[in-house]
């Protein structure tokens, strides 16, 4: 039997509602959630010797059991004569609550004769629409609950606030004569997921309190915990009660479905009040037939996010699947906030993991992390530069080693640059350094390339200077070379010396200027390198290749690279490209320019090194596995390394000689 109405127009007719009352009977009808889902909301905002006016009563049991704790001067109306005749019925014994038949729209108590009105989807019934026709009776409605409250009095409203009712509601109550304040009610919201065909917009509870004029404007919110939050506009109310519901409605969506295998979802957490995301959720599933278990929400740690594992979709479907989850939520700790402990953020985190938990599924939810705290992230320096914009360099700790990390905040699960420091003692004082000789996996690949380009005197130019870290290695490494780093931000030749410990000499040069210059200089000087290495990012995230920049894969540029390798020079590029059919075309490109092609991907790496020359000299397995060991050799005769900075069997395991 469809009980519910064909159209919203139906909510606000009278017929509809006899009809309705009658096929239910006398068993109550909650729109948003029962007494024991609003009590902690309605107790705040009456006190049980206010005299209460609901409208709309229905067949409600609210005010029954209102009546039963203490609140006994209620009086209920409703236009159907069946609700209040079948409500006159079950609540005899309680002799002091009246259920009256009355318009709600023209009502015949006195002028201001109750503490309280509430309602409880009876705006939201009365007002389906935002016609002229229903502008007018809900000007009539609220003029009623305008003339019978008291002053000091409340108006309690609990609705699904659509846009068109907030702007009602702000647009009628939103002056200097009353302190309008919207409170979402977590607990109806969650009662009402609990049925599939329940509302997937969360429940408000709207307070105007009755005041004589006031000096200022007081509109407050409170979305999540006990903290009200005091906004300047009606504007701004709009813009969060409207961000909530966006939220809901996707959280509801994805517990009642499921998503493709390929596809993932995220959702940014917000306290109230602040600019930037506390948490990034990110939802992936699998097949329920492939599941062990049905769901958990994994906690990663601060400073682990931007790793492949958690920071990439392959990862996180990998972390789902060597776990056999059906849904996995993936909760990132955002920097710029303070996590106070694992069971802090598991608190926190429970409202949303609850949201986003399969239909059907009930227990408790499991929370998964690497271990028992929330990692360490430590703002050593931030600034801002005109090509880089906001920077960040923090220090980590990433299994009990602290490494330090340069991070543009337009891309803030990319690390440009990274180094480990270690304790070393200075005059009795233990000190944190950079341990120059711990380079990321991606820069140690691209260090075998320098290794097979090494003559007498090996010239090297390094596009991308980042913190320096693998210009450092390199400095540090090899005694018969000379590294000029370019860079086009001042800002990070700073960072680089203040924070990672660059040091400039005769053996590595820094210049600032756009790198596409200094290759067209350097062609022009005739000034020759055995190895060119691109290594910096693109701020131009639209096109799926974070670096390197797409100018910098044109036709005359990669002439220009040739022009200034020697005859068995090599040119070494960092290539993150997520699109594949990009990739493929930067590939085709490359091999008109180059004869020779090799690649070296990691499947849990987002970086592909490609090594690209016109030697006479072929790429072949047998080389690069020499250039590996001699590679080692030489960091270990330095003592950057103890035993190797390349893993031989990942690297030949991983290399592709293409041409």
């Amino acid at each position: 039997m469809n009980l519910l109405p064909k159209s919203h127009k139906e909510f606000s007719e009278k017929d509809y509602w006899n009809k309705f009352f009658k096929k239910r009977g006398n068993k109550a009808f909650e729109w948003y959630g029962e007494y024991l889902e609003l009590c902690g909301q309605l107790h705040k905002y009456i006190k049980p010797k206010d005299a209460i006016l609901i409208t709309g009563c229905g067949n409600s049991s609210l005010s029954a059991d209102l009546y039963d704790v203490g609140y006994e001067n209620i009086t209920n109306i409703d236009v159907s004569e069946v609700a209040i005749k079948q409500m006159n019925s079950i609540n005899s014994h309680r002799i002091n609550m009246k259920f009256l038949c009355m318009d709600a729209l023209n009502t015949t108590f006195s002028d201001e004769e109750f503490n309280v009105v509430l309602d409880k989807g009876t705006l939201d019934a009365l007002m389906p629409d935002d016609s002229e026709e229903t502008q007018k009776t809900i000007d009539k409605y609220f003029a009623e609950i305008k003339r019978v409250l008291k002053l000091g009095g409340r108006f309690v409203c609990i609705s699904l606030l659509q846009s068109h009712i907030l702007s009602k509601l702000l647009e009628t109550f939103c002056d200097k004569s009353w302190m309008f304040r919207v409170v979402r009610c977590h607990e109806a919201e969650e009662r009402n997921a609990e049925n599939a065909d329940g509302p997937t917009l969360p429940v408000f509870v709207v307070v105007a309190t009755k005041f004589k004029a006031m000096p200022q404007l007081i509109l407050e919110l409170c979305l999540a915990g006990e903290k009200m939050q005091r906004l300047q506009t009606p504007e701004e109310l709009k813009t969060y009660v409207k961000s909530a519901q966006d939220a809901a409605f996707v959280t509801n969506g994805l517990a009642k479905t499921s998503l493709d295998e390929d596809n993932e979802v995220s959702l940014d957490l917000m306290q109230p009040g602040e600019d930037t995301p506390r948490y990034t959720l990110y939802v992936v599933d699998q097949k329920r037939s492939q599941a062990i278990n049905k769901y958990a929400v994994f906690i990663v740690p601060q400073g682990r996010e931007s790793e492949w594992l958690f920071g990439t979709p392959a990862g996180r479907r990998q972390l789902q699947d060597s776990a056999r989850f059906g849904r996995l939520v993936v909760a990132v700790l955002r920097r710029g906030h303070k996590f106070e402990s694992l069971d802090a953020v598991k608190e926190e985190l429970a409202h949303a993991a609850k949201m986003l938990i399969p239909y059907g599924l009930t227990g408790q939810i499991p929370f998964l992390s690497l271990g028992s705290d929330v990692g360490r992230r430590v703002k050593v320096f931030e600034g801002s530069s005109t090509f880089s914009g906001d920077f960040v360099v923090e220090d980590v700790d990433v299994d009990g080693a602290t490494h330090r990390r340069l991070v543009f905040l337009d891309n803030q699960f990319l690390v440009q640059s990274e180094a480990k420091l270690k304790s070393v003692k200075r005059k009795n004082k233990t000190k944190l350094v950079v341990d120059f000789g711990h380079i990321s996996l991606y820069h140690s690949f691209m260090c075998v390339g320098v290794q097979i380009a090494r003559s007498p005197t090996t010239n090297v130019a390094v596009l991308g200077l980042g913190g320096g870290s693998l210009c450092m290695f390199l400095r540090k490494c090899y005694d018969n070379l000379k590294v000029t780093a370019v860079d086009l931000d001042p800002a990070m030749l700073e960072v680089a010396k203040n924070h990672f410990e660059l040091q400039t000499d005769e053996k590595l040069e820094v210049q600032i200027k756009d790198g596409l210059d200094f290759l067209k200089d350097e062609v022009k000087n005739g000034n020759r390198y055995e190895a060119v290495m691109f290594d910096m990012d693109s701020k131009d995230r639209t096109v799926g290749l974070s670096c390197p920049p797409r100018q910098f894969l044109d036709n005359q540029v990669l002439d220009d690279v040739k022009k200034i390798l020697t005859d068995d020079g090599h040119f070494i590029l960092n290539l993150v490209c997520r699109d594949v059919e990009l990739q493929q075309s930067i590939m085709d490109t490359l091999k008109r320019h180059f004869k020779h092609l090799t690649s070296v991907k990691l499947y849990e790496e987002v970086n592909e090194i490609i090594f690209a020359s016109n030697s006479t000299k072929l790429y072949n397995a047998d080389d690069f596995d020499k250039a590996v060991r001699e590679l080692n050799a030489c960091a270990r005769n330095k003592k950057l390394v103890d035993i190797r900075c390349v893993d031989l069997k990942d690297f030949m395991q991983s290399l592709t000689i293409i041409s």
